[in-house]
């Protein structure tokens, strides 16, 4: 049974390929489905996380290891940080936004790694 703690490429493919999978369904959902604020956001950060849990269990037919976990989230999580801060640095120069819209802006950015979190979780065993 193939261990994704014996191939550290693993983690940072699963973690940039799940920041590619963000990219990619907000462009989908927001100009094809027409979905637009935080049901979007919602939307793509659960089928994201669904998305890196199915992954590891098609591949490597279990969930991940806690260490496992913790850094494909934070590399996911950092990745989508730095993202979300140029986005807010691009609209910060076309016009100051308001500490409001920062706000919302920053829970946003906020669903992703915590719906990964809950969704990534591994299940109690049934007694």
């Amino acid at each position: 049974m193939k261990s994704v703690n014996s191939n550290p490429v693993a983690i940072r493919s699963l973690a940039f390929g799940a920041v590619l999978a963000v990219m990619l369904l907000n462009l989908l959902l927001r100009t094809v489905g027409k979905l637009s604020g935080l049901v979007a956001t919602l939307a793509v950060a659960a089928l994201t996380g669904v998305g890196i849990r199915l992954w590891v269990r098609l591949r490597y037919q279990r969930n991940l290891y806690s260490s496992e976990r913790w850094r494909v989230l934070g590399l996911y999580s950092a990745v989508l940080a730095l993202l979300y801060l140029g986005l807010l640095l691009s609209m910060a120069l076309q016009n100051d936004p308001s500490p409001m819209a920062v706000l919302i802006f920053g829970l946003h950015y906020f669903c992703y790694p915590l719906l990964a979190w809950l969704i990534t979780q591994p299940t109690l065993p049934h007694a």
